[in-house]
């Protein structure tokens, strides 16, 4: 078998012979988008290593509070569900997951954004929505492939200014923060879809005053004008 699921109405573990199937390159143990299964685990096995063929790896809405240092030999590794856990922080081995392209970890009880993230070259999407996640470090700069960063719900005050340099953002939600004001060169974001019927960057639910929201809804160019009028 090359692709697993594995559901149980109250699955608190992984049957041990799961660490076998070497050729296993999706494995999903989540109960999503089934409301009977209450899932439980709080912890990934360390034998998760095992399975060095994995690309996707769906371990939503579980119980999760540690994930091993051992994930980072899952060198094949696409794609990583993590919503709905208690996760309170990350392992520094995740830095290794090169291929890793999408990672979701969402509603969490992550307070910073973890530095092995920054680490990521790979990865084009990034949700980290409802958490208390109340900075962001500088190094996101490097996360240069990033396109969609989805940060609703947190406890940002303020957004660093290497956010700016993902060029290649197309979708940034920012809803429902603390934020007062965007960096200078938020307008050079120019790949974002500004349009009114999908609105990819989102400031509903923040205390903005610099630019304020009407500005903001206008795109880019606004933005721009807005911040220049203060230099002339």
């Amino acid at each position: 078998k090359k692709k697993l699921k594995i559901s149980g109405r109250e699955l608190a573990s992984v049957p041990v012979q799961v660490f076998g199937l070497d050729q296993l390159q999706v494995l999903e143990m989540s109960p999503e988008r089934e409301s009977c299964l209450r899932y439980r685990m709080e912890l990934l096995p360390r034998e998760i290593s095992h399975l060095r063929n994995l690309t996707c790896l769906y371990v939503d809405s579980n119980n999760l509070k540690k994930i091993p240092a051992e994930i980072g030999a899952l060198s094949h590794l696409e794609r990583l569900t993590l919503s709905n856990n208690s996760l309170s922080s990350l392992p520094p081995e995740m830095g290794a997951l090169q291929r890793l392209h999408s990672l979701h970890l969402a509603n969490n009880s992550l307070t910073e954004l973890p530095a092995p993230l920054c680490q990521l070259r790979s990865l084009t999407f990034l949700d980290v929505s409802d958490n208390k996640i109340g900075t962001i470090p500088s190094s996101i700069r490097h996360l240069e492939k990033l396109e969609t960063l989805l940060l609703l719900f947190n406890s940002l005050e303020t957004l660093p200014e290497d956010v700016c340099l993902l060029r290649n953002l197309r979708t940034l939600w920012l809803g429902n923060n603390h934020l007062r004001s965007l960096p200078a060169s938020f307008g050079e974001l120019v790949n974002l879809d500004w349009g009114y019927n999908y609105c990819s960057c989102n400031f509903e639910g923040n205390p903005l005053e610099s630019p304020p929201p009407e500005v903001c809804s206008r795109g880019p160019e606004e933005i721009r004008d807005y911040f220049l009028s203060f230099r002339r």
